[in-house]
């Protein structure tokens, strides 16, 4: 098996509020990797005294935990008893019903002999990889489906948009929003590479379009994760801004042994 990580902060001065992981189980039977992308509140704050990276990895070590100790819970339960430990974990000193309380994407992903289980809640993305080389994304697009104008004001976004019924959902305080994840499974057999890209370094292809999903993979087995997000920097440069010109990136690339 391969694994290659590579997680980047879209500005040096500030923090990473990214968090990404690979649980290799010590039986060998199988693992799991968990991506947040941590949504970076408005300068106002938003009702609760942690920061960004305090959550995703206050949840992203949950979920990572979790994703191996409890083989037998699919994935969506995972991500509510994920959000439920961390919202317990803070919810005596912060208001947690606060619309900007601090909120993450999320992608899993679990694999054992027999299947490959995968969910992803908002816009980070996961490539499955077939045998026979074809990449398929699996993709929670209810952000692709609201108008832009409605995504210009974030008082818009908080009151009417985000977890709300009609907008779209990120992990923050409510176990609930885990039933509003995409999930997939799949045979362990069809898939022979995994790959999760928050969305810092999925634009190469959603905001840049130099290429498809399988050209993506195919500039990180090429060039490894690393070589993904310098290409989005460059671009990055030498494009004018449109909402951030630099994002947290993050590439968590893992090759799966032959089944």
């Amino acid at each position: 098996m391969r694994t290659e990580l590579v997680s980047e902060p879209g500005d040096p001065g500030r923090p990473n509020e990214d968090f990404a992981s690979v649980a290799l189980p010590a039986s060998g039977q199988g693992g799991a990797l968990v991506v947040l992308d941590g949504v970076t509140p408005p300068s106002d704050g938003g009702g609760c005294l942690h920061s960004v990276p305090w959550f995703t990895a206050r949840l992203g070590g949950a979920l990572t935990e979790l994703t191996v100790s409890l083989p037998d819970v699919p994935p969506a339960g995972l991500l509510s008893r994920g959000i439920a430990r961390t919202a317990e974990s803070h919810a005596s000193t912060c208001d947690l019903s606060h619309p900007r309380t601090p909120q993450a994407t999320v992608v899993m992903a679990r694999w054992s002999p027999d299947s490959v289980e995968c969910l992803v809640l908002s816009d980070s993305v996961l490539l499955v990889e077939s045998p026979d080389g074809t990449v398929t994304a699996v993709r929670d697009d209810r952000l692709d489906r609201l108008p832009r104008s409605a995504l210009s004001s974030h008082t818009v976004v908080d009151t009417t948009l985000r977890n709300k019924e009609g907008g779209f959902f990120t992990a923050a305080a409510d176990p609930a929003v885990s039933s509003r994840a995409v999930t997939v499974s799949l045979p362990r057999d069809r898939v022979r590479a995994l790959t999760a890209l928050t969305d810092g370094a999925s634009r190469w292809v959603e905001r840049f379009g130099e290429g498809d999903w399988g050209d993506c993979v195919g500039v990180i087995r090429e060039e490894g994760a690393r070589g993904l997000v310098r290409r989005v920097r460059a671009l990055e440069r030498g494009r004018p801004p449109g909402g951030k010109r630099h994002d947290d990136a993050t590439v968590v690339h893992v090759e799966l042994p032959s089944a």
